[in-house]
């Protein structure tokens, strides 16, 4: 049947025998498919000093490999997004998890600093950038005109949900059994379990089962294949870079990755473990993050349908700024009440940014809006990649990450102000036709 058959068929069929939508079942697939990608997230973080006591590798080189990992994972996003526009969104997702099961798998066997750089700096971290969050932008912008932001955080809450699931198991994983190597197995089979929920279940376009993506008030066929995926990628970028919102944007999210991903995600479990407290429950606490991550990203997405998303911005990076200030006067060798309010408030919001910062993208950049998005995702990487060398090498150098947390706090303060002078621009543009 072809598509124009399938869209009339659509059309013709009463409205009653179409209650929920399909693209709330394609957001549920994807959120799915990030949840299960989200497993490789949650373990450097528990890897750092396991690998440091077996191999002696120092902090610093062993937070190089995660930046690789963290760097590659941006990068590969704008590449990712128009390979989606080339060959679909189910090919590219289930090759992206396939190659994250195998770099994952093939740690188990390293014995050298250079082959943890090549399986979880450079295969993962290739995969992932796969699965990153233009691949949420991607399956928000072609399935929805109507609740993007809703839908947006949602999505953006798979990866914290991710992190809620694995991180406790694969922490009382690695303090049963005294290695870390059933963690990163456990993270290849994760990842490989998804592959079928993603090949059988998800779609690339609304067009593909004849519908109308939700909200829209008319058929939208599908668009033909996008060929030149790393051309168009490098053409709207150097359009992007020619605006001023582009770097305003990259600025902030580069700050977010630092303060998110670079920082918290990679150096808290240590850091608290200096501290005396046991790593079983300082893994805990970045679950509890993820807990009320879920709930913060999801309402900034309510928030984004209704509200300016440049004051959005503002108030996140802000109180994020000012919460890591106090961090090094909370940490001590048990949990304590000061503590579980600073993991609540800091989980409320870890990835609140991400919702507005796709809006103010669509906004400004109109239909090349998830590959510009790619590239601000490239930044935000790029931020954490710096923090999480930094950070250990800070550790190294210093004793203690008292330094970084201060660090990240003044920021954050510059990302809050950065975020107000994003001017506005009443009618995107599409750069790749500029």
């Amino acid at each position: 049947m072809t598509q124009t058959t399938e869209a009339l068929t659509a059309r013709q069929e009463p409205a009653g025998r179409r209650r929920i939508h399909r693209a709330w079942f394609v957001a549920a697939v994807t959120f799915v498919t990030i949840v299960g990608a989200a497993a490789f997230r949650s373990l450097p973080g528990l890897l750092i000093d396991p690998l440091h006591q077996e191999f002696g590798w120092s902090r610093g080189t062993i937070g190089a490999a995660v930046s690789l990992n963290l760097a590659l994972y941006g990068l590969t996003a704008p590449f990712a997004a128009a390979l989606m526009d080339r060959f679909g969104i189910r090919r590219v997702v289930a090759v992206a998890l396939t190659i994250i099961a195998l770099g994952s798998g093939l740690t188990v066997w390293m014995t050298a600093a250079w082959q943890l750089w090549l399986c979880w700096g450079l295969l993962v971290g290739l995969g992932s950038g796969s699965m990153a969050l233009a691949f949420a932008a991607t399956v928000t912008n072609r399935w929805f005109t109507e609740r993007r932001g809703l839908v947006s955080g949602i999505l953006t809450a798979g990866s914290a949900s991710g992190q809620l699931i694995f991180l406790p198991l694969l922490s009382w994983m690695l303090e049963r059994n005294g290695d870390w190597r059933p963690s990163a197995v456990t993270v290849s089979l994760a990842a490989l379990a998804v592959v079928p929920f993603v090949w059988l279940l998800l779609r690339d376009h609304p067009a593909d089962v004849g519908l109308k993506p939700y909200g829209a008030g008319e058929f939208v066929p599908k668009p033909p294949p996008v060929t030149g995926a790393a051309r168009r990628a490098l053409t709207v970028l150097f359009k992007a870079v020619r605006t001023g919102p582009f770097w305003l944007l990259a600025g902030t999210f580069a700050i977010c990755g630092a303060s998110t991903n670079g920082l918290i995600q990679t150096h808290f479990v240590p850091a608290a473990h200096d501290h005396g407290m046991p790593v079983t429950a300082a893994a805990s606490l970045l679950a509890v993050i993820g807990v009320f991550d879920v709930v913060g990203t999801i309402a900034s997405g309510w928030f984004t349908d209704r509200f300016e998303p440049r004051r959005l911005l503002a108030v996140y990076y802000a109180l994020r700024g000012v919460s890591l200030l106090f961090l090094p006067m909370l940490m001590a060798p048990s949990v304590h009440p000061p503590m579980l309010f600073f993991i609540v408030f800091y989980g409320l919001d870890w990835v609140a940014t991400v919702p507005p910062t796709l809006a103010l993208c669509r906004e400004q950049y109109g239909e090349d809006s998830a590959i510009v998005f790619g590239w601000v995702l490239a930044s935000h990487q790029v931020g954490a990649a710096a923090v999480a060398w930094l950070g250990g090498l800070a550790r190294d150098v210093f004793g203690t990450y008292d330094m970084v947390w201060y660090a990240s706090g003044a920021l954050c303060a510059a990302a809050a102000l950065m975020a107000l002078v994003i001017r506005r621009q009443p009618r995107a543009v599409t750069l790749a036709a500029a």
